[in-house]
């Protein structure tokens, strides 16, 4: 299925563009999240006529995310959970816990934001984590993770 894009998705292209995807996953997340149209000729002309309002918005996207990432860059997130004496937590910290200590520091960040690299933390550890603002804008973040015995 052809698609013109309104936003910039990852490895798929840049607002305006027309991609072929298949028709799933234009169907069932492109189209719905008001990421993509179907690419006939009455979308085609209704994307050109808003085309310079749509580019202002995505700038202003990026300029808001670049802004909020110098912020948040190098920002360290201290968090206690219960461990056993050789370090191992009863539990892990995932993305949630992650974003919720963000969000309590005055961070406005989404748990689908957060990428961890090994997936969940399961010792008592420090660990660099990406947040990824906008598909431009990935920083780093220090994850401090403190055993608390039982």
């Amino acid at each position: 299925m052809q698609i013109i894009l309104l936003d910039k998705v990852v490895n798929l292209g840049n607002l305006g563009e027309i991609v072929k995807v298949k028709d799933g996953y234009a169907r069932n997340f492109l189209i719905p999240s008001g990421r993509a149209r179907r690419a006939t000729e009455a979308n085609k002309a209704e994307f050109e006529a808003k085309r310079v309002e749509l580019e202002k918005a995505a700038a202003a996207k990026l300029a808001e995310a670049q802004a909020q990432g110098e912020k948040l860059a190098g920002t360290t997130v201290k968090l206690t959970q219960k461990a056993g004496v050789d370090g191992r937590l009863f539990g892990s910290v995932t993305n949630h816990d992650i974003a919720e200590e963000l969000n309590k520091q005055g961070y406005k960040v989404a748990k689908a934001q957060i990428r961890l690299p090994n997936g969940p933390i399961k010792v008592v550890s420090e660990t660099a984590v990406s947040v990824a603002l906008h598909t431009d804008v990935v920083v780093e973040v220090n994850v401090s993770v403190y055993g608390e015995t039982a």
